[in-house]
């Protein structure tokens, strides 16, 4: 073991191990998230070439890149999440060969900044794989790759143009798709300053800079006149977005703003990014999952430590040797810090947040080359004994590797979320009528909006589409209200939204109203017997919607909607939930008796309601078919969980004393179950 040494030759190996770890432990249950939705869907109903005219009014250039890669990929889950990690490890193999070739006499360090790269904990969504391997890492690999040969074109010069004609295409391929690393070039023109460090004169230096710079600063001010001239088009849609309106601030103002974001910027991705995974061990050790986390952060502390102490790379090379009074470390952190400010210049000119945390954490994209950079720099320039300096570095990679299996876990759970949601609506709503609205004020899902989970909806319940009408739509209270897909919260009042490609147009009187408690199952919401009383506490925006809840949209007796099993996995074995569903659809078409069957089956198999509310049903099952008993044992339960549930209870015995089958003698008993709820007296 003392004699064994790592070559160069290992360092995609450990960067290929690092990425599983990660990214891939869990990666065989995510799923679908944010646009991966719409995108699967496009893909599966309207074929690849749809995403050239689904792009054309945000990112004409981003269209092809979708129409190859589905076209390869298909639509299962699991194979983009490949494909999604497959692209990471090449961006780090890419840092490594680029970096290499800029700076050859310090493979060691370049060797670290590529470990870390791969891992930044600064972005958490590498598993809305379908949408950012598309949308970003195909053109951030091309864009690294193409920082390598225009350091290859200054190295070998007898191959200049052979490699500034690569550099150039893989670095239109980074620029024209998405504008997330237009920042990123002034990059380029920071490399081959420090690249020819040995030149005597600053000024000659600076010349010779810009004139190698030039055919690069050419192609890029084209992207910023296409850009301009795009966006200044009829054909664009700039989603709303004020871009350049931080520009309407006050000169001083303006001034204050960008000091406060440039340290911000620094500040968040530089050092937060990289500082934030420590909580991870302050966390209790009572879950699994937490102990899981501790558990893969010490053994990647362990690995990474013993690599890179065995990690034997030549620090020279005799063709390249620099006489420079900027040491390795300060370039880094220069490099960094132009990284990080460029990185975040096409986000803060759209004045979109800075934050680590979904989805705005994409943004990070675009910086974590200048975070890594600064991270690495700074530990080299700062710390001159090698051995603190690799504990240190080997801290930050496994806790970011930490940070990344946690963020993994959050996904996993909240694609179990979804599938369990949409089995739930399967059971409770067999069929919907074409252009119905499914209505609430907002899903407790962590990576999806109502426009997302539109796709799934579509999917599951209209598995063939045959014109540019779109059948269904999800939409959120909470983010529609006052738009043209949910103008007021009153009656026929017609709504219309363009969903990509397709068209939405309904009414608002053609909506369900639903709510989904956490823990709890999927309600359907009615004015009658799931209205404002079963839902106390909750936001107007839910409550002023249940009167518009049309329950006649629902297909009753058509035959169950069928969720593809490879992205909603096979039905789940009846639970609690399953029964409340069957009993909610069994009352709304009036079959009293199969409502308390199927509550005394899930009582039978040790079921019983997760929240007080989930009862209503199945006590006035038990009421109109005559076990008064239960019913009212029931409804003392209710009251006593919940007090809030008391004119719902009210109302419920309300509508069983007015039931035809309900004979005198019994109605005798309901006024004393309803004193005993404390009732107001009938009008």
């Amino acid at each position: 073991m003392k004699k064994l040494r790592f070559k160069p030759f290992t360092i995609p190996i450990a960067l290929l191990f690092l990425t599983i770890a990660a990214y891939g432990l869990l990666s065989p249950w995510t799923g679908f998230y944010w646009d991966d939705w719409p995108f699967a869907w496009i893909l599966h109903f309207l074929g690849p070439k749809e995403f050239v005219p689904a792009f054309k009014p945000f990112r004409p250039f981003l269209g092809p890149i979708f129409v190859l890669t589905t076209s390869i990929l298909g639509e299962h889950p699991f194979t983009w999440q490949v494909f999604a990690m497959l692209l990471r490890f090449l961006t780090g193999i890419a840092v490594w060969w680029s970096f290499g070739k800029i700076w050859p006499n310090h493979k060691r360090q370049v060797a670290i900044l590529s470990l870390c790269f791969v891992v930044f904990p600064g972005y958490l969504s590498q598993w809305v794989a379908l949408t950012h391997s598309n949308q970003e890492l195909v053109s951030l690999l091309a864009y690294l790759f193409s920082f390598g040969f225009t350091a290859l074109a200054l190295r070998q010069p007898q191959k200049k143009i052979r490699h500034t004609i690569i550099a150039l295409v893989l670095m239109f391929i980074g620029l024209f798709p998405t504008e997330y690393f237009l920042g990123l070039e002034l990059l380029r023109l920071f490399i081959i300053f420090f690249m020819i460090l040995n030149m005597p004169s600053i000024k000659n230096r600076i010349v010779v800079t810009i004139k190698k710079w030039l055919p690069y600063a050419l192609l890029w001010a084209t992207n910023g006149l296409f850009l301009y001239l795009y966006q200044s088009s009829s054909a664009y849609d700039s989603y709303g977005m004020d871009v350049f309106g931080i520009f309407d601030l006050s000169p001083i103002d303006l001034i204050a703003r960008i000091i406060e974001d440039i340290i911000k910027a620094i500040g968040t991705a530089g050092l937060a990014a990289w500082t934030q995974p420590l909580q991870l061990l302050t966390r209790s050790l009572t879950t699994t999952s937490n102990l899981l986390t501790i558990a893969l952060i010490l053994v990647s502390f362990a690995a990474v430590f013993f690599y890179l102490m065995r990690l034997d790379v030549p620090e020279q090379h005799p063709e390249t040797q620099q006489t420079t009074k900027i040491p390795w470390g300060l370039q880094a952190v220069i490099l960094g810090i132009v990284g990080i400010l460029m990185g975040r210049l096409p986000s803060w000119v759209a004045g979109l947040p800075l934050r680590i945390e979904f989805s705005w954490d994409r943004f990070m994209l675009s910086m974590m080359l200048g975070a890594s950079l600064f991270l690495v720099g700074l530990i080299d320039y700062l710390l001159k004994d090698d051995h603190r300096k690799t504990i240190l570095i080997s801290l930050f990679i496994a806790l970011a590797v930490g940070q990344q299996f946690t963020a993994a876990n959050r996904f996993r759970r909240d694609w179990d979320n979804q599938q369990d949601f949409f089995w739930q609506l399967v059971w409770r709503i067999p069929g919907l009528e074409p252009n119905t609205m499914l209505t609430t004020h907002e899903l407790p899902l962590d990576h999806e909006s109502d426009f997302n989970l539109t796709a799934p909806l579509n999917w599951i319940y209209s598995p063939e589409i045959t014109s540019r009408d779109l059948p269904y739509m999800l939409i959120y209270t909470k983010a529609r209200l006052n738009s043209t897909l949910l103008p007021a919260m009153l009656p026929d009042q017609p709504t219309h939204v363009n969903y990509r490609t397709m068209d939405f147009n309904s009414s608002t009187s053609d909506m369900v109203v639903f709510y989904h408690p956490v823990p709890g199952c999927v309600r359907i919401l009615d004015p009658v017997y799931a209205n404002a009383e079963t839902t106390p506490g909750m936001t107007f925006m839910l409550t002023d919607a249940i009167p518009l809840s049309n329950l006649s949209r629902v297909q009753v007796d058509a035959d169950p909607a069928q969720p593809p099993e490879y992205l909603f996995g096979a039905e789940p074995s009846p639970n609690w939930c399953y029964y409340y569903q069957k009993a909610d659809l069994a009352r709304q078409k009036g079959d009293w008796q199969q409502v308390a069957d199927l509550g005394l089956e899930a009582e039978d198999n040790g079921f019983s309601a997760i929240l007080p509310a989930e009862w209503l049903p199945f006590i006035e099952a038990y009421a109109l078919t005559g076990d008064l008993d239960k019913a009212a044992s029931l409804s003392i339960q209710v009251f006593e969980q919940d007090a809030d549930l008391a004119p719902a209870l009210c109302s419920l015995w309300d509508r069983v004393s007015a039931s035809k089958t309900i004979t005198d003698e019994q109605r005798t008993q309901i006024n004393e179950i309803r004193s005993g709820l404390v009732c107001p007296d009938r009008k």
